[in-house]
């Protein structure tokens, strides 16, 4: 089973995470890293792993808003000046994850630098990703939706690769991901599997490129 290990553009420099400094601290899977609502003196660096971001409003159920994989980079809203964490951290599989304080960070970012302009560069990458996804989720079918998510999740969405596996994920997970209900996801993903687009193996999920033949309506 491969874990997750997107290698983003913007970062090619931090891929050891070592000179980013901080303290790596290891989790085990499902154990909370941060829980909304908390003080946010601190951001983080995934060096091994992944994590899923998931936020509740007061009259809403939790929802997932976002599933992060190596040299990624969450908690990042305490650099502009959020005082509370606005989602809860989970590691979804056992994760090396790397603190980084923020006056640390500030510090970095003022040295106009390659290296603080491959952070500004990321930190604005996030962002219109997160704008996407909400786009994503006002104007696709939840099928669409979902598509989307594994070939994300695959790193499948800018290479030219075959397949590629992912961790298990639980139907309702994806569901939360999607905004959309778990017998659905149930629905889509059998459908997907029998025109072999996925492949399950038991340990996780293998996605096939051919998967984006959902997203252009085959």
């Amino acid at each position: 089973m491969k874990r997750m290990n997107k290698t983003n553009s913007h970062l090619g420099g931090f891929n050891s995470g070592a000179s980013l400094g901080g303290k790596v601290s290891h989790y085990r899977d499902k154990q909370n890293i941060y829980k909304q609502g908390a003080p946010a003196y601190t951001l983080f660096y995934i060096q091994e792993g992944g994590v899923r971001l998931s936020t509740k409003t007061k009259h809403q159920a939790s929802a997932v808003t976002a599933i992060l994989g190596v040299h990624d980079f969450f908690g990042e809203l305490c650099l502009a000046g959020y005082p509370l964490r606005m989602s809860t951290a989970v590691a979804l599989t056992a994760s090396s994850i790397r603190t980084i304080k923020k006056e640390k960070m500030l510090e970095m970012l003022r040295k106009k630098n390659k290296a603080s302009n491959s952070l500004v560069a990321y930190l604005l990458s996030s962002v219109k990703q997160y704008r996407d996804h909400v786009a994503d989720l006002l104007t696709s079918s939840a099928e669409k939706r979902l598509a989307r998510v594994l070939l994300r999740l695959a790193h499948l969405d800018k290479n030219g690769r075959e397949g590629a596996e992912i961790p298990s994920l639980s139907h309702k997970v994806l569901a939360e991901m999607v905004g959309t209900t778990r017998p659905r996801v149930n629905l889509f993903m059998n459908r997907f599997r029998k025109q072999g687009f996925i492949h399950y193996d038991g340990s996780g999920v293998e996605v096939h490129q051919t998967l984006r033949k959902v997203l252009r309506g085959r």
